[in-house]
């Protein structure tokens, strides 16, 4: 995809630039960068650190473009898997002209909160407050503390309560997001919603499949790889997935009894994979061991984990 400015002007007021979508590890980042775009281009679950790398999508209105960057949930390396994430998250944070804090509004404070809002702070960057899942909230005076909370820390450019996964008040913050950009032309063709290839896109969703019909430790020591994507016609893509773990022990249960959770996760797969697309696809799956490839630098370079960000 190109990454160049489109030549047609678009006059006087318009607004584009690089946002980066920061916060604790599932506050939301993934299923509000997924609702702005409008396609799954992240995978979202309700497991932390399902974001693994930087992931950049268009948002394009009349009066400006948001390139989105969605980084990993801010949280504590063990592996240099977790590492290159946390590197990831500082290198989006960088390169761009507005941050936007997301915070979980249905959970307690804590010291990842404390710490996440230092990072913000210390890039010096403009910075917007998203306060999501309101919709959870019982009690409303609990965001209006959070509130107070954050705004006695930091000067925030907006704040702007929002529910992601119902859509609501995302209109509000796309506004907000667009206001504070610098002026300029679109960054990206108005018709693209990402810079990530398809294989890319193809192995999240996979991925997320994987997280979601997975339990315990399956999910944080797999990674999948498109090996091949080989689009046979132009109603049919034929797709070859490797899904990779550590030990023999979770192939078996990645796998499951006669195949049967392999199938669920393709089929899953297919479907949204499906509908991305708008046409029949075949996708394939297959299992491989990689001893500790979390914290094997090869390994981690072999599956486009890299250490600054994608």
């Amino acid at each position: 995809m190109k990454e160049e400015a489109i030549n047609a002007s678009h006059g006087e007021g318009y607004r584009s630039g690089y946002v980066a979508l920061v916060g604790r590890p599932n506050a939301g980042k993934s299923t509000l960068l997924n609702r702005l775009v409008g396609e799954k281009i992240a995978a979202v679950s309700n497991k932390p650190q399902t974001t693994r790398y930087q992931i950049r999508g268009v948002i394009t209105r009349p009066e400006g473009q948001i390139v989105m960057v969605d980084t990993p949930g801010v949280h504590q390396p063990g592996y240099l898997l977790n590492r290159r994430m946390m590197a990831a998250v500082h290198d989006a944070l960088e390169g761009v002209d507005l941050v936007c804090l997301i915070r979980d509004v249905s959970v307690s404070t804590g010291n990842g909160d404390r710490y996440v809002l230092d990072l913000v702070r210390q890039t010096g960057k403009p910075a917007l407050l998203i306060l999501n899942k309101v919709d959870r909230l019982q009690d409303k005076s609990e965001m209006l503390s959070l509130m107070e909370m954050y705004g006695a820390a930091h000067e925030w450019r907006a704040v702007v309560p929002i529910s992601a996964r119902k859509g609501e008040m995302v209109d509000v913050l796309v506004a907000e997001i667009i206001k504070h950009l610098p002026e300029g032309e679109p960054i990206f063709d108005e018709d693209e919603l990402t810079d990530q290839p398809m294989r890319a896109i193809v192995a999240e969703i996979v991925r997320e499949k994987i997280l979601q019909t997975t339990g315990e430790e399956i999910p944080y020591v797999t990674a999948v790889v498109t090996e091949r994507y080989e689009e046979e016609r132009p109603d049919m893509t034929r797709i070859f997935c490797a899904i990779y773990v550590e030990r023999t022990s979770q192939k078996k249960i990645i796998i499951g009894k006669g195949g049967e959770r392999l199938k669920q996760i393709g089929i899953r797969a297919r479907q949204d994979i499906e509908h991305l697309l708008d046409h029949r696809i075949y996708l394939e799956l297959f299992v491989k061991v990689e001893e500790n490839w979390r914290n094997s630098e090869r390994a981690l370079n072999e599956l486009g984990i890299s250490e600054r960000g994608k």
